[in-house]
């Protein structure tokens, strides 16, 4: 991988290393908030290689009642895209499940598609944490799989109660960061949130979970982290890279 060199305030798009892994994204052409169709979808990855991502997980909403994905309509959508295949990126599929009852059914029946080897993709409403939060981490790490908490940043809720994320991580759940967050994209609240967790090295791992072209244009803005805190997230790219290569 080549990294960017730091610089004051780059753009987002400065900061993405060349052979970035992303893995987290909405890319999948029908099948949630995401790309609509297959040349969106194709619009995107062509943006999205040229800024220097290399390998792209499509991990679409799984979500009971508003996004009913199963293994086999996310297998579909792929194969859709990959039909139509104009780019050279490489692309893969897992899915990002909201923590609820039905997840946990899932892990139990082993009908889970993981990022890579045994790692979820999961996440929870932005307006309160779910009941079943700690019960889900604790099902997910019995049958053999790694929780990777997606955007722990946008959970504002947690702002006056930070020691949630200390307890998150003593539990085996891995926290990866949105990139669109590092322009401030989500607010001020998220901001502050996720400038602590950098701070405070609790981040595994970066992705884009980009839905659509308006968002690839924010990559042209630039970043609100200061030169230390770039100097830590540099190591949260590297890691995702080597281990989602």
């Amino acid at each position: 991988m080549i990294f960017n060199l730091l610089k004051s305030k780059p753009t987002l798009k400065e900061l993405i290393p060349k052979g970035f892994v992303d893995i987290h994204s909405h890319i999948l052409p029908g099948i949630d908030d995401g790309a609509k169709n297959v040349k969106e979808s194709e619009a995107l990855l062509a943006k999205m290689q040229k800024m220097g991502f290399s390998k792209i997980i499509g991990t679409p909403h799984t979500f009971s009642g508003v996004y009913n994905n199963t293994t086999r309509s996310i297998s579909e959508s792929y194969k859709k895209l990959m039909e139509n295949k104009k780019h050279g990126a490489e692309i893969i599929y897992a899915s990002e499940y909201m923590i609820e009852e039905e997840l946990i059914k899932k892990v139990h029946n082993r009908d889970i598609l993981c990022l890579k080897n045994n790692y979820v993709l999961i996440e929870m409403s932005y307006i309160s944490p779910p009941a079943i939060l700690r019960e889900t981490l604790f099902q997910l790490i019995l049958n053999g799989y790694i929780p990777v908490l997606a955007h722990p940043e946008r959970y504002i809720f947690y702002e006056e109660n930070f020691d949630v994320f200390y307890d998150l991580k003593n539990r085996g759940c891995k926290f990866q960061i949105n990139l669109l967050s590092l322009t401030g994209y989500y607010g001020k609240k998220s901001v502050f949130i996720l400038k602590k967790l950098i701070s405070n090295d609790l981040i595994d791992f970066v992705g884009s979970d980009i839905h659509n072209l308006l968002q690839i244009e924010q990559f042209k803005k630039k970043i609100i982290l200061n030169n230390n805190l770039q100097k830590k997230l540099t190591k949260v790219f590297e890691k995702t890279c080597e281990i989602f290569i």
